[in-house]
């Protein structure tokens, strides 16, 4: 069989839970982290690890406060 000969694909719908999710997505921020080298997203992940470490003991930190 010839690949010229074949029909086409059918033509894809849209699934209606994913379009309900797409209109809470900002894509800019999408945009801006693919700009980004696969280093300095993984550097920026690293940072917010160690924000989301540092916020975790506060949390510790004052809950023994009380």
């Amino acid at each position: 069989m010839n690949l010229m000969s074949r029909d086409p694909l059918p033509p894809i719908t849209p699934d209606p839970v994913i379009e309900y999710y797409k209109k809470d997505i900002d894509r800019t921020l999408l945009r801006e982290n693919l700009k980004l080298t696969v280093t300095e997203r993984f550097e920026k992940l690293m940072a917010l690890q160690r924000f989301a470490e540092e916020m975790r003991r506060a949390g510790c930190r004052a809950r023994q406060q009380q």
